[in-house]
């Protein structure tokens, strides 16, 4: 039996003041995912401001917009949005209205997929070129990655003008930043390639680069690896070196993941379900190195785990993925006197991103409000998600022809 909670709203209910002076209003944050919601063309849909909006009207502080592309030439997936001033800026606009409704703060996760981006629709860079089993890059030129810090601010500066309360770099989870960060996938021997500092180097210039151009005010978080898990690439130590080197810079909230996206990699998101959050012994060590308030995002279940996280001084919020998808008033519900935790599903024998795309496609019946009809099993919902992105890959060839697939 889970333990009696009298107030609950003392651990997570408590307003959370980040260094740039905006506050959330809890510590329950609605973590980055790739929602896969975007019209093709990098536009918000309907049905991804509806989702939003519901987890707004939930109780979360922060709605984290996952793989909001700087450069549509490196894509996550053809559902991504698009920070492109040529976009269709009223719909960003009533995205970032809806979802900051209720006091929620709403932040775009700046992306690029550098090695990792969709094959149909980019020709990868990454900072090395590769070519392994599942996957070939070109490696980016010194030019290249000068132009990234310009990306990034122009991206910030058009996702404060349409309204939206932040913004979060992604450098985690096998992409463009966080593979410069890795060992494995980093290998330049310039100023951006060797030990830790100088792999780090690329982030701290995209960080200055942001603040300078969004102001003192305006809040910039960022998502971090703290292991690769995969033999050579990011290990905890140089992890909590670059905790040191953000605690330098003027980020406001640090999110701490782990894992790749690579070809090969262990997946935590087609894992079982976990015993526990993730990362939380990294997340402790990292708060005792840096005054910038720590998030952790993955594998929390239920409400006392979340309030063991923050009243145990392991992180200052707590970062919710499926748990929100599966109750998008998951928030509300874990600061009322009667709590409740989420039911997860269980699933036998999916296929290799059936899990995935089921949480994907849960995300859109979230949006219609029509989960109660939504009844896909694994394999079902990645066929229908695969569908869907081969319908979007057209449509983003034909939106981004500069695309080097298109070429």
């Amino acid at each position: 039996m889970p333990r009696s909670i009298e107030r609950p709203e003392a651990e997570l209910g408590r307003p959370l003041e980040l260094p740039c002076g905006a506050t959330l209003k809890n510590r329950l944050i609605k973590s980055a995912m790739s929602d896969s919601l975007g019209d093709g063309a990098g536009n918000p849909t309907e049905t991804q401001k509806r989702l939003y909006k519901r987890w707004a009207e939930g109780g979360a502080a922060l709605s984290l917009i996952g793989e909001v592309q700087v450069d549509p030439r490196y894509p996550e997936k053809p559902g991504n949005l698009a920070l492109a001033q040529d976009g269709d800026l009223h719909a960003m606009q009533a995205l970032a209205r809806r979802g900051s409704a209720n006091g929620t703060h709403i932040w775009p996760q700046l992306g690029h997929a550098g090695a990792l981006s969709h094959s149909p629709i980019s020709r990868p860079r990454g900072p090395s070129a590769l070519d392994v089993e599942g996957l070939r890059c070109r490696g980016m030129s010194l030019e290249d990655i000068c132009g990234l810090p310009g990306a990034y601010a122009k991206a910030a500066v058009l996702a404060k003008d349409t309204g939206f309360t932040g913004v979060q770099i992604h450098a985690g989870h096998g992409f463009l930043l966080s593979q410069f960060l890795s060992p494995l996938f980093n290998r330049r021997r310039d100023a951006y390639g060797g030990r830790i500092a100088a792999r780090f180097r690329i982030v701290y210039e995209i960080i200055d680069a942001v603040r300078q151009a969004v102001g003192t005010s305006f809040p910039i978080g960022i998502k971090i690896n703290s292991t690769d898990r995969l033999v050579g690439g990011l290990t905890e130590d140089d992890a909590l070196e670059a905790v040191r080197m953000l605690d330098r810079t003027s980020i406001d909230l640090i999110d701490i993941s782990g894992g790749t996206y690579f070809p090969g990699a262990e997946a935590a998101s087609d894992s079982a379900p976990s015993s526990g959050p993730y990362f939380l012994d990294f997340a402790r060590e990292a708060k005792t190195l840096t005054s910038i308030p720590v998030v952790a995002t993955g594998g929390f279940r239920t409400r006392d785990q979340a309030i063991d996280a923050v009243k145990g001084g392991f992180v200052d919020a707590v970062s919710l993925a499926r748990a929100m998808a599966l109750n998008p008033e998951l928030a509300k519900t874990w600061l009322s006197s009667d709590g409740g935790d989420p039911e997860f599903p269980v699933f036998h024998a999916p296929p290799r991103g059936g899990v995935t795309a089921w949480y994907s496609m849960r995300l859109t019946a979230l949006g219609d409000d029509s989960e109660s009809r939504f009844d896909l099993i694994p394999a079902l919902a990645l066929e229908a998600y695969e569908a869907r992105d081969e319908r979007r890959s057209e449509i983003w060839l034909q939106r981004f022809p500069q695309s080097p697939a298109a070429a």
